[in-house]
Parts: structure tokens; sequence; C-alpha cells
């Protein structure tokens, strides 16, 4: 996937309103009017927000008729999820490493402490 790509892929997905569009064509495709009737704001106003996805690749728009749905393009989501996950597994490689380090650090303090309180007191002359 290239960077210019990802990069419209999460600035869409970056306003509220677009990703609560996006979770509702997960449910299904819509059209633009049947989108617009869930929103305190104009059909234009919506149909910014659905230009935006589109221009993103994160839906298309269909003809059907009369109709022109909304559809959701799943594959798009997938991609981006497999570059955050590939992300997410190498921080979490790095945190496993960073517990591994700390749990020796406790391992060693508590030797040395057991060490310390197992050993004879000195004799005072």
């Amino acid at each position: 996937m290239q960077d210019d790509s990802l990069d419209q892929m999460f600035a869409a997905l970056a306003d509220r309103t677009r990703r609560d569009i996006v979770a509702r064509l997960a449910e299904g495709d819509a059209t633009l009017t049947e989108l617009a009737e869930g929103y305190p704001f104009s059909v234009q106003a919506v149909a910014k927000h659905i230009a935006v996805l589109e221009r993103a690749g994160v839906v298309t728009r269909t003809r059907d008729a009369q109709r022109r749905p909304i559809h959701l393009e799943a594959e798009v989501l997938a991609g981006m999820t497999t570059w955050i996950e590939l992300y997410r597994a190498r921080a979490e490689d790095r945190f496993r490493r960073l517990d591994a380090v700390l749990d020796s650090m406790d391992d060693d303090a508590a030797t040395d402490i057991t060490a310390s309180s197992t050993s004879p007191k000195e004799q005072r002359p």
C-alpha cells in the first residue's frame, strides 16, 4: 500500500462523522439520502463527507436503476488493518523484550536483598 493512499485513508477516517458513515455502511449499502437521515446537517454536508471517503477509496458509488448506493470497500480497510498490525506486532515485541529486562532486574534485586539479609552480621570487638 502506498504512503499517499494511506495518508488519504487515515485523513478521511480522522473525522468522527466519516467514521460513523463507515460504521453505518459496514451494515450494508445505503444511498446518500438514507445516510443523511441520521445527521443533523444537510444532505450536501453529508455528500462532502462521502466525497472525501470516495477520494480516499474507502467507499464507492454504484448505480442500481434510479438508486445510487454507496458501498464500503472493505478490502481497503483490510489494507489499513494490515499496516496497523505490522507496527502493533513490532511494538508488542519491544514491550516483551522490555518486560524480560525488567523481570531480570527484579530477579537480580531480589537476589541481592536475600543475600544481604542472610549474611552473618559483623561482630563488634
